[in-house]
């Protein structure tokens, strides 16, 4: 089938991944390109619009992020926001950008001037958010003032005739209070698309990709307890079925009960052929008296491949490897080129070498709400599917310090009734993450009439979109309670429960 396409222009901004997700929420297909990318590869793109994105530059500087000026000849509106509109200004004939005397930041009264195409159906002073230190000192020919705020004089401009829209603030945000149906207007108002993006096409089309990438051979996947690797496993079975095996490697360091659920959802509900790997003996010997960290991580990863190659090369005649590489981990490796290496993702940087197998990739294009739409539509459990994020080391690094079997218990015990009680709350599906934290240390407590002395456990909360930034969860009083109460009596060696409020950053979501 063939979509409307929103192509995103990437000038290295923090919210273009937010960008990309709010337009496809509408049911529309958008893609993020770097910001040099050559016309030529625009036109093959064929998209219906552009956006351009904001970004930390100043375009008044030297050698600041450009765009090959042929856009403006495509005849395809365009919006640009924050930096994406300050560009635009300077670029196009007759504008001009400055350094404003005065940067605007959070948030702002928006002043409409004119209610027509973009701000069809937005309130008057409703509210928008500001992070910029520049300003549109004179509009470009053809364009007029469409609002403004207390600061900033131009917050929006537009040229109706060639339908090339900029918005000094961030529509993609929720602290612009209207700014998905500005979003909704440029898509369905001014660029006039079809909301013809959904998960059912896009599996029919992943599996007939699937099926003419691979033919007749047989693949591998690594089953990590996941969404991601369950999805992408569960389309490339929907596709080339047994010519698919799991690889499942149990290393010891799972949640409660999560290593069953994974034979039980593979294995007997959708019988994949499963390839279950007990190694938790020989990850806890590698792991033993380690306290590092990194050391851990590079320990867990090295032998997971290790692990891995054993049994993949039990196998004949693999040549395909299927990984859960989703979106924002391509972007956030280093996808564009004006887009920081956030963090390295092991999905993205490839295999070992003497491997030789070629990648499948069912979620390369995909978010992580995507993904779970996917899931829903593949009919995996809601266990897996609504899963929060659960780093590749596992546990190991959830204990601080040194780990071993029963420090590995405790933890299992104390987060499944962090796991249960959130559940059981309605929060599970609108908190990104909630785990306990085993530290390296003892404190005194008394039980009945007896002296303690046994570890607290941190219990551990956020909100995020992306992971990039979080705040803690605001739990209710009578949650926090239930948690500590039930930890406290029914895990053994465990007196304290303590809650940790540190937002990321400065602190990180994980303690490890």
């Amino acid at each position: 089938m063939d979509y409307d396409k929103i192509l995103i222009l990437d000038f290295g901004g923090q919210y273009s991944q937010l960008i990309a997700r709010r337009v496809r929420e509408f049911n529309v297909y958008s893609v993020i390109r770097g910001h040099n990318i050559e016309l030529e590869e625009i036109k093959k793109i064929d998209p219906a619009a552009i956006i351009f994105s904001g970004g930390p530059d100043s375009v008044t500087s030297p050698g600041a992020p450009g765009v090959d000026q042929g856009v403006f000849e495509l005849g395809i509106p365009i919006l640009g926001i924050c930096y994406g509109m300050q560009l635009m200004a300077q670029l196009l004939e007759g504008g001009h950008v400055e350094k404003a005397e005065q940067g605007e930041y959070g948030k702002a009264d928006l002043e409409i001037f004119s209610q027509k195409r973009l701000f069809k159906e937005i309130e008057n002073h409703s509210q928008a958010w500001m992070s910029h230190g520049d300003h549109v000192k004179e509009l470009p020919r053809g364009f007029e003032v469409i609002a403004k705020t207390e600061i900033t004089a131009v917050a929006a401009m537009a040229d109706f005739k060639r339908n090339f829209y900029g918005v000094q603030f961030h529509p993609e945000v929720n602290h612009t209070i209207q700014g998905k149906t500005i979003l909704h207007n440029f898509l369905f108002r001014i660029v006039d698309l079809k909301a013809n993006w959904n998960m059912a096409d896009y599996i029919n089309e992943e599996v007939e990709k699937i099926r003419k990438q691979v033919g007749q051979g047989k693949v591998i996947c690594g089953l990590s307890g996941g969404v991601d690797s369950a999805v992408a496993s569960a389309i490339v079975h929907k596709a080339i079925g047994d010519q698919l095996t799991c690889i499942f490697v149990d290393h010891g360091l799972l949640r409660k009960g999560e290593a069953e659920q994974v034979k039980r959802t593979f294995g007997e509900e959708f019988n994949i052929p499963l390839i279950y790997v007990d190694a938790k003996k020989r990850f806890l010997d590698r792991l033993a008296g380690v306290n590092d960290p990194e050391e851990k991580r590079k320990i867990i990863g090295d032998e997971f491949i290790k692990v891995f190659d054993e049994e993949a090369e039990k196998l004949s005649d693999v040549r395909y490897l299927v990984q859960g590489t989703i979106y924002s981990d391509v972007i956030e490796s280093g996808g564009t080129e004006k887009a920081a290496t956030i963090k390295s993702h092991h999905n993205v940087g490839g295999l070992p070498e003497e491997m030789n197998l070629e990648l499948v990739e069912p979620l390369h294009f995909l978010f992580k709400d995507e993904v779970r739409k996917i899931g829903e539509v593949l009919g995996l459990p809601d266990e897996i599917v609504w899963r929060q994020p659960f780093p590749g080391p596992g546990l190991a690094i959830r204990i601080i310090g040194d780990v071993d079997w029963d420090k590995l218990e405790i933890l299992r015990n104390a987060d499944a009734i962090v796991q249960e009680e959130i559940k059981e709350a309605g929060l599970y599906r609108d908190i990104w993450q909630s785990f306990a934290v085993l530290p390296d240390l003892r404190s005194v407590g008394v039980m009945g009439d007896e002296r303690t002395y046994g570890y607290p456990i941190i219990l551990r909360a956020v909100n995020s979109d992306d992971a990039m930034t979080a705040d803690w969860a605001r739990l209710p009083y009578e949650v926090m309670q239930s948690i500590s109460n039930k930890i406290v009596n029914q895990v053994e060696e465990v007196n304290r429960v303590v809650y940790d409020i540190t937002s990321k950053p400065p602190g990180t979501i994980e303690w490890e």
